[in-house]
């Protein structure tokens, strides 16, 4: 059998139903690129930890255990994507490696990277728990997070810009505006800074003024962010708005009418390694659609 040299969609399962949900949307994107599908089980870490700590003996039996079960899982979810898609190459993939090094050892060369949002600790459920934070602060590589309760399509794909450098996930919105032939909402949200601890307010005039010229610049953001992208995507009716809310709460309510939200995953890299901002978070656990974050940066 000749084997796709394009990217694959990868998508980690470990037998949950919140697992096979993110398998059935991963099928979706994988056909919708016309890509071919690797479904990968890996061994939760609890378990690792257990069959290591064991007898010589008895933990080599452990793992071979694990090995089988997750080449189950693998299997049982590969037939299920063959059989939702007839035509479409699945590779099911079976690891001993634990769900975040797997995940980002796949994500290197994938075209997407999705995970559930619950799960039994080997690769759902990720992004409520240290494991998917790991993991989604690392990747390299576009992360889809299958969440939400959108049942029907919206034809909507919201992109959330931050920075004015945000071209890679504005980017990456209207390609998948353009791969769905969806509508494309670029929004930028912003609220005045507070300066806790100022005795004396300044005047009136002088805070509207500051205002003013704060809105100014926060209008131009979204604008930036998707200059030349128009012309590259013709076909993609875009537009951009700009509104003075909490990021994070004008994200999660425009998703209400989205089939996807994609955001720039800005990393914030503290002692103990790469976190993922408010914003996202909110976001990760709010959404009523499935989230993409696109590594910047």
């Amino acid at each position: 059998m000749n084997r796709s040299t394009q990217p694959p969609v990868v998508v980690g399962v470990d037998g949950s139903d919140h697992s096979l949900r993110a398998l059935d949307r991963a099928v979706e994107e994988a056909v919708l690129r016309g890509a071919p599908l690797e479904v990968l089980c890996g061994a939760p870490a609890h378990r690792i930890a257990v069959s290591e700590g064991a007898a010589d003996g008895a933990g080599e039996e452990h793992r071979r255990a694990l090995r089988r079960q997750s080449r189950l899982i693998a299997e049982s979810a590969a037939e299920r994507a063959r059989e939702s898609a007839p035509g479409l190459e699945v590779e099911p993939a079976a690891t001993d490696e634990t769900a975040v090094t797997a995940l980002l050892r796949a994500g290197r060369r994938a075209a997407l990277t999705v995970v559930g949002t619950r799960g039994h600790g080997g690769f759902t459920g990720l992004l409520l728990g240290s494991v998917s934070l790991r993991t989604a602060a690392r990747i390299e590589g576009p992360l889809m997070v299958v969440r939400g309760d959108n049942e029907r399509p919206r034809h909507t794909v919201v992109v959330g810009v931050e920075h004015p450098a945000d071209t890679g996930a504005a980017r990456y919105g209207f390609e998948e505006a353009e791969r769905r032939a969806a509508a494309l909402l670029v929004l930028h949200a912003w609220e005045l800074p507070v300066y806790p601890g100022v005795m004396v307010p300044p005047p009136t005039r002088v805070l509207e003024e500051i205002a003013e010229e704060q809105a100014r610049y926060e209008e131009s953001v979204p604008l930036e962010a998707v200059t030349g992208l128009r012309e590259a995507h013709p076909n993609v009716d875009a537009r951009v708005e700009t509104v003075y809310a909490g990021p994070g709460h004008a994200l999660v309510e425009a998703s209400a009418s989205a089939d996807l939200v994609v955001l720039a995953a800005h990393r914030r890299h503290r002692r103990f390694g790469a976190h993922l901002g408010p914003v996202t978070h909110a976001v990760l656990h709010h959404a009523h659609c499935p989230v993409v974050l696109v590594p910047t940066a």
